[in-house]
Parts: C-alpha cells; sequence; structure tokens
C-alpha cells in the first residue's frame, strides 16, 4: 500500500502545554479579527447618540472644569506652576486610559462567554482588542491635550518647559497600557467564579484615583505629608503621570529609580495577568 502524503495544516488546534504558551503567532494570523473588534467596540459604543465621538472631548473637558473650580479655586491645591486645566488635563487623559482598560478587561469573559463559548479564536485577542479600541480613544484626548496647550502658549502667554523627556511619551503610554491589562485579566479570570470583584472594580478604581498624583502634584505630598508620601510615591501610576508631566511642563516630580520601579511592577503584573488568564481561559466556560 502506497503511503498517504503527510498532510500539512495552516492552523492546528491543540491542548496547550504551558501557561506561558501565548500562541502569538495564531494572534497574529487573527488580526483581521483584532481590528474587527476594535471597530466594533468603537461604534458600538457610541451608537444612537447624538453628539457621537465629539464625547471623547466632552467627557474629559467637563471633568477638568469641575476640577479646576474645585480642587483649584476652592480647596486652593498647588499644581507646581502649571495652569490648572493643562495640569488636570494631563492626569486625566492618562487615568482614563488606564481605567477604561482596567474596567472593561476585568469583564472581558463575562460579556464575551457566548463568543468565546461557540468558537475558536486566540482569547488573548479580546483583551488587546479594549486596549487597542482605549488607545484610540486616548489619542484623540490627547489631541484636545496639545489644542489647550497651544491655547496656553499662543493666547495665554504661558510658558511650557518642553523638554526631552517628552521622548518617553510612547513608553508612558506602553507602560500604563501593559499595566491596565494586567490588572483587568487577573480580575476576569477571577470574576468568572466570583461575580462580587466585578462590583469592587467598579467602585474601587474611581477611589483609587486618589492615590494618584491626577488631581495633585507629588511635591505637594512629599512636602505636606511626608510620612504618608510614600503611599502615593509607590503607586506605579504615579511616575508615569509625573514623569508625562515633567516633559511636557517641565515641573513634577522626576525620578528613573521611581520609574523603573513602575516598569518592575508593571511587568510582574502583566506577567501574572497572562499565567493566570491562560489558565482559567481553558475552563472557564464551564464557571461563566
Amino acid at each position: 500500500m502506497s503511503q498517504l502524503p503527510e498532510e500539512k495544516w495552516d492552523i492546528e488546534i491543540a491542548p496547550k502545554s504551558s501557561l506561558f504558551d501565548l500562541h502569538l503567532r495564531d494572534t497574529w494570523h487573527y488580526r483581521d479579527l483584532l481590528l474587527l473588534l476594535v471597530r466594533r467596540d468603537f461604534v458600538s459604543f457610541y451608537k444612537q447618540t447624538v453628539l457621537g465621538p465629539l464625547w471623547f472631548f466632552i467627557q474629559p473637558a467637563i471633568t477638568v472644569a469641575i476640577y479646576t473650580v474645585v480642587f483649584s479655586r476652592i480647596a486652593q491645591i498647588s499644581t507646581d506652576g502649571v495652569p490648572a486645566p493643562l495640569f488636570y488635563l494631563a492626569g486625566t487623559i492618562i487615568w482614563n486610559y488606564f481605567s477604561e482598560c482596567l474596567t472593561k478587561t476585568s469583564t472581558v469573559f463575562k460579556d464575551n462567554s457566548a463568543m468565546m463559548g461557540k468558537v475558536y479564536f486566540p482569547r488573548l485577542i479580546m483583551p488587546l482588542s479594549i486596549v487597542c479600541s482605549n488607545l484610540i480613544r486616548f489619542a484623540v484626548q490627547f489631541i484636545l491635550f496639545i489644542m489647550v496647550a497651544l491655547y496656553f502658549v499662543f493666547v495665554k502667554g504661558t510658558t511650557i518647559q518642553l523638554n526631552l523627556y517628552v521622548l518617553l511619551f510612547p513608553f508612558l503610554i506602553v507602560l500604563i497600557a501593559a499595566l491596565g491589562l494586567g490588572l483587568g485579566m487577573m480580575v476576569s479570570a477571577v470574576t468568572t467564579k466570583y461575580r462580587d470583584l466585578a462590583f469592587v472594580v467598579t467602585f474601587g478604581v474611581p477611589l483609587l484615583m486618589y492615590a494618584t498624583t491626577v488631581i495633585y502634584p507629588l511635591s505637594t505630598v512629599i512636602a505636606k505629608y511626608p510620612g504618608y508620601s510614600w503611599l502615593i510615591k509607590y503607586n506605579p501610576i504615579t511616575p508615569v503621570i509625573e514623569s508625562f508631566r515633567y516633559g511636557f511642563f517641565g515641573n513634577g516630580v522626576f525620578d528613573w529609580a521611581l520609574l523603573g520601579y513602575s516598569t518592575a511592577i508593571t511587568f510582574l503584573i502583566l506577567l501574572s495577568g497572562i499565567i493566570i488568564f491562560n489558565k482559567v481561559e481553558k475552563n472557564f466556560v464551564d464557571t461563566v
């Protein structure tokens, strides 16, 4: 009998042999699905709204206006010499990107259980699509930040000390995306069994904002509350926001050691999130 030729397949579905086996090649093969999910998230979020994508501008603008009145004019919290709207906008757009990545990724199994239970695709596609779709939102809000900065420079005559540390901007965005992705995957894995954690994330994330330097500078905390400053300083989001402000304004607390610490913590959280996500992915359909 003649021996049949060995068949070759483009994609082979097999059990994972390791928690670190991410099937990145499969993820690349499914890049069209990733783009489709990003488009779905973008379109569906503002479907049947009157203003549509203009909410990208309206939401941070209203938030910054409230922060300016409450924290700058009433509470008179220092902004390190930076115009209050610019100071708050810098912290707000970064925080919004982190919080959106975290909250939406934390329910990725529950929100997409119907799709995941019927067809095969690399499950990492889902949280990645959330990070990418929110990156579009961040890019639009960053344009608003640039427009406000140009207004203060050319209309108000404000001096902004742009410096070489602004080149860290892409790295800072990758860092904040990885942190939100890692934490979100960890939470999503736990919420497949314990839905209570989803409620904790819902009200816990806004509270966490006050433990970062979104509405106040780190220098003020160090000067006025030295005994508690370590709580703010070693929050991994704080060095990202402070580095962002230092690069664009020349004001703030920039420390390579703190940024390195934030990078190391983010890497550990992302690695832990991937391990837990891969472990739960195998049998999440039975628990969701």
